[in-house]
Formats: C-alpha cells, structure tokens, sequence
C-alpha cells in the first residue's frame, strides 16, 4: 500500500446537488500548509480533552509535539487513538480536515532529527529543536523535553464550504 492515494468517496447526504469530492492532492496541500490544528484525546474518565497546537504533514503522517506531562501526552500513553483537525472558521469558504489515527512515540533519532528540519523550515527559528535521548529539547538551555508523535491518518475527512458544500472521505 505503500505510496498509494486514498480514494475520495463524496457522501451526497451532507454535500450540495452536484458537489464533486474533494481530491486527495487538495486535502494534502492543506494539511502541509495550515498553520494551526486541533488536537482531540482522550481522558482516563472518558472525557474529551481538546487542544490548538502546530504540526507538520511529512511523509504520509502527521508529527506533533508535546511535553511529557502534558495532558495531551498523558492521554495518549493510556488510549493512542486521537483526532487531528484543521481548517477556517470561516462559513462560506475553505476546506475543513478531520484526520483519525493513532499516536505512535517516535524516538529514532534520525527521524527525529528530519521532523525537527521540517518544524524550523515551517514554523521558523523559534521552532528549533535539539534531538537526543529519542525526544526534542528547547529552550533557553535546552532543557525542556517534548515527546514527538507521529498520526498516520486511517480516515479523514473533508468539509468543503462555499457556494457548493461538500463532504468528503478518505480511507487510508
């Protein structure tokens, strides 16, 4: 399956009379360049926990970052199974993403190390990470620890909206 496009299946129920899916090169497009996605997990009680963060689309995956005692991290050591959500807030214009996966721990430090490229050459200098020890470090002395997660999206979901709404899905 390795290198293989997902399908877009347009669902008609939620889309306008003659909506076409949305393709999977847009969606992708959009998640490489959005600046700011939401993050959804799990609670130990059940409750949802819901938060903004930045992350990168690289390689088929999704990688975000987080402090070790973080609730988000927290969350998904008990129940990897997490949401990542983009898009405008926007009514009447733009795409909004909905991507459903698992968060693995990546700690290979030569992947570290090219997910840490990526998040300098999007973000900026202010996003600079040093990898060791299978995590991120920063700060002022480079101390403060960020696990790093990888979401490779098993579905997803496109909400296109304008003067044709569309709802489309993607399988992995």
């Amino acid at each position: 399956m390795a290198g293989r496009e997902p399908v877009a299946e347009l669902d008609a129920r939620f889309s306008s009379p003659g909506a076409d899916a949305t393709g999977w090169a847009e969606a992708r497009r959009q998640l490489e360049d959005a600046p700011v996605y939401w993050l959804s997990t799990v609670r130990p009680d059940g409750r949802p926990h819901v938060t903004p963060l930045i992350a990168l689309w690289l390689d088929r995956a999704l990688y975000f970052c987080t402090g070790p005692s973080e609730r988000k991290a927290r969350n998904l050591r008990r129940n990897p199974r997490c949401v990542l959500t983009t898009g405008t807030s926007a009514l009447d214009e733009g795409l909004d993403l909905v991507v459903e996966g698992e968060a693995v721990n990546v700690t290979d430090e030569t992947r570290l190390r090219r997910v840490a490229d990526a998040y300098e050459s999007k973000y900026g200098p202010d996003w600079r990470f040093e990898v060791r020890d299978g995590a991120f470090f920063h700060g002022d002395a480079g101390t403060s620890k960020a696990l790093v997660f990888e979401v490779k999206p098993v579905k997803a979901l496109g909400f296109g909206k304008g003067k044709v709404f569309s709802q489309t899905r993607w399988r992995f």
